[in-house]
């Protein structure tokens, strides 16, 4: 530049001061021109534009990564014990589980299930409420042996009553109940109040259907290919499988589970387990609703359900007649065993379709109640497979077989079936005769399987899978507690969205980054030699 020229001009020329020399309130219209002021007002605009997108790409991003490595996904392979108390007609038992959670999906270790079980029930303390939790001390002492301290406290601790206390008025339940709380709530095992509960018929038969068909390995595949399950209990019986055509919806209770929608027939029968129904059908034949066709002198009543030649106490005979209603209430001196298994088919099938006269439906199974056509395979459990144990029948035997082992049993006098089952107590030999008849007329006279038909297993187990409701409980809650854990997190289709807008994100954001350090710059100097201002560019680096 030539200083000698900047120095020769007339003094009074205007030379412009350079930017640096202004107040800082004159650069913006000093550096950008006539259109400085917009120019800015776009570059904050553009600036917020861009600070709102990388925002948004950055919170899509940090979801995506939480979805997948953080949060309750990261929980979803766990492994831990649960103990479930079934608490029973005829006493309590107690399960102890270990579990893992692979995938959302429970599975439980079905190779060592360590049990216990004490008696009597908790019905039995229907006068005395307040000591029911008692009862379930050595249940827990027993848990107590075999689950680490350390794990306790992580130890779900479930107790779910059945058909026993259902049995009972309301607030006896709920003394009962509150008497068990009371003392689960001092153990050292994981509980809440409302882990204590009665559970109905309906959940029963829902827990034993999701316990044999766990066992099978058809839980979360198609619902044709699964397997029913017919339960025969002490104070209930219950019927749940996958119907093949409609049926009232009363009756339809959906199952999700593995993904899977399952819509089940389930109906418990209150009063149609085998203890209740031995009870009821005694009191009907010393009411006479129910009437042998054998004859019998004035004030004996013949009982073809107990084999020939037992005499019943005098003493338990009163309290049963006491039991009957007013109206119903007779002298009856003597209760006449006479063992025949056709008459005590006969008056179960009676006890069966009490009620049927206010069936609401085309046919009705068992009472008013309407059952479908039973489809597929079935299960049989409980009391079905004591009684089929006892006579030694293989689990795929048939009805015609039960038929056959009751006639034959029944036929036979008392004195000789006590010498020849030693060791088993004279209750349980009382009740043969009258379990095989119930068995042949529940199945086949009210829900129509065949004499012949070998698609019903006689069976509690499924290899050393127990086919206890317990299991399907534990399975069900399992499976709420993942489901509740998961639903603030993503499915997989969100995974898979978040997964490509996250990484389209981070792409975008680097190329943003990487061209706006590359992005010129503007300048803008005072050139003295050409007497104005010009605008130089310059590269981030």
């Amino acid at each position: 530049m030539d200083f000698a020229k900047l120095q020769s001009r007339p003094s009074s020329a205007f030379v412009p001061p350079h930017k640096t020399q202004l107040p800082p309130r004159y650069h913006l219209s000093l550096s950008s021109g006539g259109g400085a002021a917009s120019h800015s007002h776009r570059q904050q605009w553009q600036r917020r534009i861009w600070g709102a997108v990388t925002l948004i790409l950055a919170v899509s991003a940090l979801f995506y990564f939480f979805s997948v490595f953080g949060g309750p996904r990261r929980q979803q392979n766990s492994r831990g014990h649960a103990i479930v108390i079934d608490a029973g007609s005829s006493g309590s038992r107690l399960h102890i589980f270990s579990y893992k959670v692979e995938k959302l999906f429970p599975h439980i270790d079905t190779q060592d299930i360590p049990s216990l079980k004490t008696k009597p029930g908790l019905s039995s303390f229907s006068s005395n409420p307040q000591q029911a939790g008692e009862s379930l001390v050595e249940l827990l002492d027993f848990a107590n042996a075999r689950i680490a301290k350390k794990d306790r406290g992580q130890t779900r601790l479930y107790l779910m009553a059945t058909a026993g206390l259902r049995r009972l008025e309301k607030n006896i339940q709920d003394d009962i109940i509150e008497s068990c709380r009371s003392v689960l709530r001092k153990s050292d095992f994981m509980f809440e109040d409302s882990w204590a509960s009665v559970i109905t018929g309906t959940e029963e038969g829902i827990f034993a259907w999701v316990s044999a068909n766990y066992a099978l390995g058809t839980l979360g595949g198609d619902p044709h290919a699964t397997t029913g399950i017919v339960e025969l209990g002490g104070a209930s019986a219950q019927v749940t499988f996958v119907p093949d055509s409609p049926f009232p919806p009363e009756f339809l209770h959906s199952l999700e589970f593995g993904g899977v929608n399952y819509k089940l027939y389930t109906y418990s029968f209150l009063h149609f387990g085998q203890e209740a129904a031995w009870d009821n059908l005694l009191q009907l034949l010393l009411s006479g609703a129910v009437k042998p066709r054998l004859k019998a002198k004035p004030g004996v009543v013949i009982d073809p359900c107990t084999p020939a030649g037992y005499v019943m106490n005098s003493e338990l005979l009163e309290k049963i007649a006491n039991t009957l209603p007013g109206p119903n209430q007779v002298k009856v001196s003597t209760v006449l065993s006479s063992g025949n298994f056709s008459e005590c088919r006969r008056a179960a099938q009676e006890l069966l379709q009490m009620g049927e006269d206010q069936c609401l439906h085309e046919r009705c199974a068992i009472g008013s109640t309407f059952v479908p056509d039973l489809r597929g395979k079935f299960f049989a459990t409980e009391n079905f497979f004591y009684t089929s144990e006892f006579f030694g029948l293989p689990a795929t035997t048939s009805l015609a077989d039960v038929e056959a082992a009751g006639d034959f049993y029944c036929g036979e006098q008392w004195t000789k079936l006590k010498d020849k089952h030693v060791g088993i107590q004279e209750e349980d030999l009382l009740k043969y005769c009258f379990s095989t008849a119930y068995i042949v007329a529940l199945l086949h006279d009210r829900l129509g399987i065949a004499m012949h038909d070998e698609r019903v297993r006689f069976t509690n187990k499924v290899g050393n899978v127990p086919l206890d409701w317990a299991l399907g409980a534990l399975m069900v809650k399992l499976a709420d507690n993942i489901e509740e854990r998961s639903e603030w997190s993503f499915g997989d289709d969100w995974v898979t969205i978040l997964s490509f807008f996250g990484s389209f994100g981070l792409v975008f954001v680097l190329v943003w980054l990487v061209l706006r350090c590359r992005k010129p710059r503007l300048k803008t100097i005072y050139d003295l030699e050409k007497g104005r201002y010009i605008t130089t560019t310059r590269l981030h680096r």
